[in-house]
């Protein structure tokens, strides 16, 4: 006889494995769990014997795997909502950034801020992911762009994931934009971040991967493949900031690394699509970004699907370009901006942002074997999750088996 820590009962269950049709559904399911993992999983009729330290009925709701947002700045210092406002004015990002705004106003103000302050306000967007249901959440450095400030902010990174209980990613972004004290000597920086930045990363464990913004406003192709290959030599994955406002070939280049993800692609060539589809690296899209810059060109989401390219969606919560703290949102925006289901936008920040994080061989999906974090749902149907915008249906989230929604 079967021994859990606990079973889930009277569930309905959305396991969004792939290829099964109408989200992987199972009515009237149960989950067994024990030791944080999904024992068991599947009609309660045909329940294994067992027996259960705890049994909770969840009376009808929806649950689906966790949710994860794979593309996140969420430490960072200050606010940008006066460039907003220029924006709306008709001021351009690319203008903003030229003139000493953009990423470099808020990298003034993250040296400036305390590691405790940058703590405390990462924390409360954390939070607010969490009580949408999200349990991974991948944040980036690249408001530092000096060697102290990057590595403070990867340390309140790996802090929130120590202390929320919450599975955080940690990106080194240094490759964000070219600091004051490079001005117009790009290539010496990447030679400052692959002499200095990137081992003291490495050697601090402080980074899960390498990523970098590869645009006409910050680094050429040539110089993000520099530092990917130093990244490859310390044995860390890489993903890339590509082809946002023109297409650089950021996604051929991505693809050429074995990357994780490539993201945003708004100007991702046919060319492009072919080299991620054929690498396996997942297309990563940022619709608040999009909205916010009131871009035109919608990413290549026809041909990313017609390909077989692994699609995830994430809030990219920033102070300028995506100041979004809703996974809910950010799918909503998906299906209106971007035409994509609400299944594929439900897979998008489970299954498809697992595999973005190199994390799908233990969640994303609900089934044994897997990680048992669960989020249960009051709705109808878990097509809610990308219709309703702004409301808050979370029932529950169990992390690795526990409960947390006192905690939310």
């Amino acid at each position: 006889m079967a021994e859990w820590d606990l079973l889930l009962t009277d569930a309905r269950i959305a396991t969004m494995q792939q290829g099964e049709p109408d989200y992987g559904a199972i009515d009237a399911g149960a989950i067994a769990i024990r030791d944080g993992i999904i024992d068991w999983i599947g009609s309660a009729t045909e329940l294994p014997a067992g027996q259960a330290a705890e049994t909770r009925s969840l009376s009808g709701h929806w649950v689906t795997p966790a949710l994860i947002d794979c593309h996140t700045h969420l430490v960072f210092g200050g606010q940008r909502a006066g460039e907003y406002e220029r924006r709306l004015g008709g001021v351009s990002y690319e203008d903003i950034a030229a003139k000493g705004g953009g990423i470099l106003s808020t990298v003034t103000a993250t040296r400036a801020a305390s590691e405790e302050q940058l703590y405390a306000d990462a924390l409360n967007r954390l939070q607010a992911l969490a009580r949408e249901g999200v349990a991974t959440v991948e944040i980036k450095s690249g408001y530092g762009l000096d060697l102290d400030t990057e590595l403070k902010m990867l340390r309140v990174a790996r802090r929130l994931g120590e202390s929320s209980g919450l599975t955080v990613r940690t990106t080194l972004l240094a490759a964000h934009t070219v600091p004051p004290e490079f001005t117009d000597d790009a290539d010496a920086y990447i030679d400052f971040i692959v002499a200095e930045i990137l081992p003291a990363a490495v050697e601090l464990d402080l980074a899960d991967a390498v990523d970098a913004y590869c645009e006409s406003i910050a680094f050429d192709a040539s110089q993000v493949e520099r530092l990917f290959l130093r990244a490859k030599d310390l044995g860390l994955r890489v993903k890339l900031h590509a082809d946002q406002l023109s297409d650089g070939g950021g996604a051929e280049l991505a693809a050429r690394f074995g990357a994780l993800s490539a993201d945003h692609l708004e100007y991702t060539s046919h060319a492009g699509v072919r080299a991620l589809a054929d690498s396996g690296t997942a297309a990563v899209l940022l619709p608040g970004a999009y909205l916010t810059l009131n871009e035109k060109q919608p990413p290549p989401v026809g041909e990313l699907r017609d390909s077989g390219v692994p699609i995830a969606i994430a809030t990219d919560c920033n102070p300028g370009t995506s100041p979004l703290c809703s996974v809910h949102f950010a799918m909503g925006l998906a299906s209106r901006l971007f035409r994509l289901t609400p299944e594929e936008c439900l897979a998008g920040v489970t299954r498809e942002a697992a595999r973005a994080l190199g994390l799908g061989h233990d969640r994303g999906i609900l089934e044994a074997g897997k990680r048992a974090d669960i989020a249960s749902w009051d709705l109808d149907h878990p097509r809610e999750l990308a219709y309703w915008l702004g409301s808050h249906p979370l029932s529950d989230l169990f992390i690795a088996g526990r409960s947390c929604s006192p905690n939310l």
